[in-house]
């Protein structure tokens, strides 16, 4: 299946502690299970990518830094096989408590340039409710160290909507994260996924009015500071905008390797294993979906409406050969304010970005072929 990928993901499971709220594909850190992973992860990578120049790379886990600095130096010379674009966006995700200087040097010599680290909450008990640590000192210790060695494209991931939280309390959290004089922050009101630790003991989301309002206290603040809100749940300064995640958002083909990973290549959306044993034993596909004109559609609108640049008219008309008002009767979403259109594109009006899934689910219920 000959592809036009220009990102890849590479999924590390591992973790040295499990996170109470966590659904993403991940294992307690296990030194013997490591190497056998490379070792799949190598074969996974040398059989299926096809030799695309890479114009974005991401490390996701998992938390790719609590692999040993000489495991991290295996994962990068199974990586040293992509080529790379001259302005590769390359990013490694990462805890404050398992990255350290040598780690960031590393990291700098094969070529990543841009960091992202969970925070998540500085409050204690809010932080024990996610059973998480975070030292501010080791933060901010981390953080300059990135900075005086050149990386210094670096995001956050901040989690609010918790149970018992304050706006007061996420206020401290944006403070001491604007002390941080970062690039990029990703912001996740949290959901209660099923298998994860709060949602067996039975954990209940937080009143929807006050979600809003943090929401919308996220937005006021940030944008105060400079920070552009350029896709649902995240914020960037100018020129900082996730190059690979915009890779999700526009639609565009990728590779997704590891355990759990997705990747989108041709008319296929493929979805690996979950199941370690059946990786290990290069099993590595789970599933997958063979995408038709409509399906193909749909994903156009869902994920281009996640972003303030919307769904782009001309690239629609010119992939499936028919304006998108031919297709779609979204009139009443931009008489009732909820879209806006104009010559070029069609997006969610920023104040209405909460309600962002009612408004695509609406937009995709116009639609008007067969």
């Amino acid at each position: 299946m000959k592809s036009n990928a220009k990102a890849l993901y590479i999924h590390i499971p591992f973790c040295k502690e499990i996170c109470s709220y966590c659904d993403f594909c991940k294992l307690l850190y296990n030194e013997k299970f490591i190497n056998n992973y490379l070792d799949a992860l190598e074969k996974e990578v040398s059989s299926l990518y096809q030799g695309e120049i890479i114009e974005t790379i991401y490390i996701g886990g998992g938390t790719p830094s609590c692999l040993s600095y000489s495991e991290l130096e295996r994962l990068f010379k199974i990586i040293s096989v992509i080529k790379r674009s001259e302005n590769c966006e390359f990013t490694i995700e990462g805890n404050f408590d398992t990255t350290s200087y040598e780690k960031l040097d590393l990291y700098k010599k094969v070529g990543i340039n841009r960091l992202s680290f969970g925070i998540e909450t500085t409050n204690e008990k809010l932080l024990k409710f996610l059973n998480r640590s975070l030292d501010k000192n080791r933060v901010v210790d981390i953080i300059n160290y990135s900075k005086s060695i050149g990386l210094n494209n670096i995001n956050v991931d901040l989690m609010y909507a918790l149970n018992n939280e304050k706006i007061k309390d996420l206020e401290k959290d944006l403070d001491f994260i604007s002390s941080l004089k970062v690039t990029h922050i990703s912001t996740y009101s949290l959901i209660l996924e099923e298998h994860t630790k709060l949602y067996i003991d039975r954990v209940t989301n937080i009143a929807e009015d006050l979600d809003l309002k943090m929401y919308q206290f996220i937005e006021n603040y940030l944008k105060k500071l400079g920070f552009d809100h350029y896709e649902i749940s995240n914020f960037s300064l100018p020129g900082y905008e996730s190059k690979h995640n915009l890779v999700y958002w526009k639609n565009l083909e990728y590779y997704g390797f590891g355990l759990g990973a997705s990747s989108y290549l041709g008319n296929k959306r493929i979805n690996n294993t979950r199941s370690i044993t059946n990786y290990l034993a290069l099993k590595y596909i789970k599933d997958y979906e063979e995408l038709n004109k409509h399906d193909t559609m749909e994903y156009e609108i869902i994920l281009g409406l996640r972003t303030k640049y919307g769904i782009d008219k001309e690239k629609f008309k010119k992939l499936y050969g028919s304006s998108i008002d031919k297709c779609y009767n979204y009139s009443d979403l931009i008489n009732n304010s909820f879209l806006i259109e104009d010559d070029n594109h069609i997006y969610i009006r920023s104040d209405k970005w909460y309600i962002s899934n009612e408004i695509i689910v609406k937009f995709l219920e116009g639609e008007k072929y067969e």
